[in-house]
């Protein structure tokens, strides 16, 4: 029998040297079991044959090869720097190209294939590609080394029962491809795994295939360093924590990221070392903990218990791209902290700046948020919908610490902070400035829209509905210009309870309840102002009590059926009101009720910028002089 396999492999070779002596694509692989390794037609020639020994050894090059330890041996293409993995059932079969041979190791027990890799100068700039396919229920790869290479994806069905589908150690810059028009399903088990697919080194996710990813033990992908997502579809349909963690940075370039079925956060990205170096230009050796999303359409829905969408470490750059995020899970005691916390869609604790894009972000548990910023909220462009839904999550004390719900502030107004978290669709801890962009935001039982600082409105237009204050600020407002809506069902439409400035924007103020409430508040009762100065105002019922009104006021009696305009013709700003009744208005010294054609629509459907308006009919005008909110016109309530 040894003869013969010897005739059968001697044959092989014998065509091979003859038929590719001028044919540098062709490749001979001998499979052991320890793998298999290839020869070009240059290793083979008739100068330089395979040559035999005793009829128990053969010798290529500088390679010599027991016979019996041959399991297979055949001619075929495979690409200069690629190692083939193939997976069959319970086995699997290396294939090494040449050149890159000596620089690979490769250990197969059944389906497991563990890789080392070293490398020279000789292929440094041409790193090597390892490209998976077939399919196995019981198989991995291991990956080690200290040198940046690919790990193509050609169709390939990788399980686990026992550990990570794929397990780089190697801390260099990975690149994790899908090959174009396939698709690969990467899945774990249980053991000790970060992830099923873990990188100790940068991850670059990439390639125009689509990717499946399912984590039955912890993460679905996990790197120690940075993740990048670039063209690739990639869905990850089930984890037990996270969908996405990483370290450093994460950064979204385009592609279709799907992410659900998750026990925790969608992504979190974690600073990885004790200092931020912050951003750095082209992220080189950036340690940031930064969110960057540039492209793509990502979506992502979580459903555990103070769970995140994206949760950043650092801060949050949002400019372009599509982003549709969904938290459902309720609140809870942080043991840790000890503090109740709630889900949030887009959280960071540093700052966030939204330049572009287009965001849906909602929470609908108790305590939820959907934009939740520990620093500063810079909004300059994109198109935003923040929506939160639940209610106000507490508990009695800290030791006893079951959740309970409640959609009045007046229950909790006595708790301490760390007892309560109040449901808002946008909350910022530092100062918010917005310049562009529309937003809108609306909360079911709290605040829409709250700063623990300053609110600077220079352009733009934000709406927001709520059935508390609609917008809030804890210190200083100022609108200065772009267009700027608050509608309240329980409270003041727009609240400062610093000084509030209305000098150019656009401003739509109304709340269904009387005094002390009113549509416009300063905090009078903190020695505060109310100052209107310049701009367009239409607000019911009242402003607040004591407010400087340096541009000209008066009150008209409005109707729902008609639409309003400071000019009679041309290009205006129209608008029309929720309630029949005396309104606050100011912005000309002609109010016309009109008929309105064109135009972008906004605050709910009750204005309209770059509106023809005509046809207009005089609306008679009374001069007002003072505020109806009575002490304080409910600024001090936030």
């Amino acid at each position: 029998m040894r003869q013969l396999f010897r005739i059968l492999l001697l044959t092989v070779i014998v065509n091979y040297q003859l038929s590719n002596v001028n044919c540098d694509a062709q490749t001979l692989s001998i499979t052991t079991g320890s793998g298999t390794k290839t020869y070009d037609a240059a290793d083979l020639t008739s100068s330089s044959p395979a040559t035999f020994s005793n009829g128990t050894t053969m010798t290529i090059g500088s390679d010599t090869y027991t016979l019996s330890d041959i399991t297979s041996a055949g001619a075929g293409t495979l690409d200069a720097n690629e190692v083939h993995i193939i997976y069959n059932g319970s086995a699997a079969t290396v294939i090494v190209a040449s050149n890159v041979a000596s620089y690979v190791s490769a250990t197969v027990s059944g389906g497991h294939v563990t890789i080392t890799q070293s490398n020279t100068a000789a292929v440094d700039g041409d790193e090597i590609t390892y490209v998976l396919s077939g399919t196995t229920t019981d198989g991995s790869l291991t990956l080690a080394g200290s040198y940046k290479c690919t790990v193509s994806l050609d169709g390939v069905t990788l399980t686990n029962p026992n550990g990570a589908a794929i397990n780089i150690t190697n801390s260099k810059r990975i690149q994790l491809s899908a090959k174009k028009g396939t698709v690969s399903t990467l899945t774990d088990g249980s053991g000790s795994q970060k992830a099923c697919i873990y990188s100790k080194g940068q991850l670059q996710l990439q390639g125009n295939g689509t990717l499946n990813v399912v984590g039955n033990y912890k993460h679905g992908i996990k790197s120690a360093s940075y993740i990048s997502v670039k063209n690739l579809t990639l869905n990850i349909t089930s984890t037990v924590s996270d969908g996405i963690s990483c370290e450093e940075y994460f950064q979204m370039k385009s592609g279709t990221v799907t992410i659900s079925g998750v026990g925790d956060d969608g992504i979190q990205c974690d600073l990885g070392s004790t200092t931020s170096t912050g951003e750095i230009t082209d992220h080189e050796d950036e340690d940031s903990g930064n969110v960057y999303l540039e492209g793509g359409t990502l979506t992502i829905t979580t459903t555990a218990a103070a769970s995140k969408g994206i949760k950043a470490d650092g801060g949050i750059t949002v400019s372009d791209g599509t982003y549709i995020t969904t938290t459902k899970g309720s609140a809870a005691w942080d043991s840790d902290d000890s503090e109740v916390k709630a889900c949030a869609a887009m959280s960071a604790d540093g700052n966030m700046t939204i330049s572009g894009g287009t965001l849906t972000l909602s929470s609908t548990g108790a305590g939820g948020k959907a934009i939740s910023v520990d620093g500063t909220l810079t909004i300059s462009g994109g198109n935003i919908s923040a929506t939160t839904t639940g209610q106000i999550a507490y508990c009695s004390s800290t030791s006893n610490t079951t959740i309970r719900t409640t959609t009045s502030s007046n229950t909790t107004e006595r708790l301490a902070d760390a007892l309560k978290t109040s449901p808002k669709a946008i909350k910022a801890d530092g100062a918010m400035v917005i310049s562009g962009g529309t937003t809108y935001a609306k909360a079911s039982y709290h605040e829409a829209v709250e700063t623990k600082s300053t609110l600077d409105v220079t352009g733009g237009v934000i709406y927001a509905y709520s059935a508390d204050d609609a917008i809030n600020s804890a210190s200083t407002m100022t609108l200065s210009g772009g267009f700027v809506g608050g509608y309240s069902t329980g409270n003041d439409a727009i609240d400062s309870n610093g000084n509030l400035y209305v000098k150019g924007a656009t401003v739509f103020a109304y709340t269904t309840k009387s005094s002390p409430e009113v549509a416009i508040d300063a905090n009078t009762e903190g020695g505060y102002k109310l100052y209107v100065q310049s701009g367009t105002i239409y607000a019911y019922p009242s402003l607040e009590n004591g407010s400087s009104l340096t541009q000209s006021c008066y009150t008209a009696s409005l109707s729902t059926s008609n639409w309003y305009s400071f000019t009679q013709s041309g290009t205006a700003f129209a608008f029309k009101v929720p309630a029949s009744g005396t309104w606050i208005v100011s912005g000309g010294s002609s109010l016309y009720s009109v008929s309105k054609s064109n135009g972008t629509t906004i605050f709910g459907g009750y204005g309209a910028t770059d509106a023809t308006v005509s046809s207009g009919s005089s609306v008679s005008l009374k001069s007002y002089t003072g505020g109806g909110g009575g002490p304080g016109g409910g600024g001090g309530r936030h």
